[in-house]
């Protein structure tokens, strides 16, 4: 897909507010994160959509979100995954922190390898470390907004907080379950999922 620095730039925001927060940010904030006036932003916006690589509800406010199907540059670098922040893995934070970016390089060395639309997050808490994540390690998280019983997945919860736990769809509510006997569930109607662990990365 050919983008422009600009577009690009939009799709990794739109993206990375997304997952922390669970909607997509507004023209204006856009503008004011690249710079540029909001009528340039709109038009960048209106280009994406056409290419397929964004799509809008015309009836909701922050609905831009990454088309389906469409990897964002930044998440298909071989080896180097946008690192969008901190997911807690005790009790629930209020926000992840800026973005930023890891490089497989720094962590496991070289490696060949392919992936699809994933990113990455530093784990804080240890609420999960009977499945082996630990306080400090990095996950990689494939971007994804469905989830079956027994992922572990990265969840925003209806009051905003994001966390990291394994999920089970019971009969009438959802229960983000901790792998820590000193935690408890969180018992939810519903969150959103914003993706799915697919692997454990740790630094010694």
């Amino acid at each position: 897909m050919n983008l422009t620095p600009k577009q690009l730039k939009i799709l990794q925001l739109i993206r990375d507010c997304r997952v922390r927060h669970g909607y997509s940010p507004t023209m204006q904030e856009l503008a004011d994160q690249i710079g540029v006036s909001k009528v340039t932003v709109f038009e960048h916006v209106e280009a994406l959509i056409k290419k397929g690589a964004l799509t809008r509800d015309p009836n909701k406010a922050r609905s831009l979100s990454i088309a389906d199907g469409v990897v964002v540059p930044d998440e298909g670098r071989p080896l180097r995954f946008p690192l969008v922040g901190k997911i807690a893995a005790g009790y629930p934070i209020e926000k992840v922190a800026d973005h930023d970016e890891l490089d497989l390089m720094d962590v496991v060395g070289p490696r060949p390898g392919r992936h699809g639309a994933m990113f990455a997050l530093r784990v804080q808490g240890e609420s999960m470390k009977d499945e082996g994540i630990l306080d400090g390690d990095y996950i990689l998280v494939e971007r994804n907004d469905t989830a079956g019983n027994g992922d572990r997945v990265v969840a925003l919860l209806p009051n905003g907080e994001t966390t990291l736990k394994t999920f089970y769809r019971e009969a009438d509510r959802i229960r983000l379950q901790p792998a820590n006997p000193d935690f408890q569930p969180i018992f939810v109607k519903d969150c959103k999922i914003q993706g799915i662990v697919r692997s454990v990365l740790r630094k010694y």
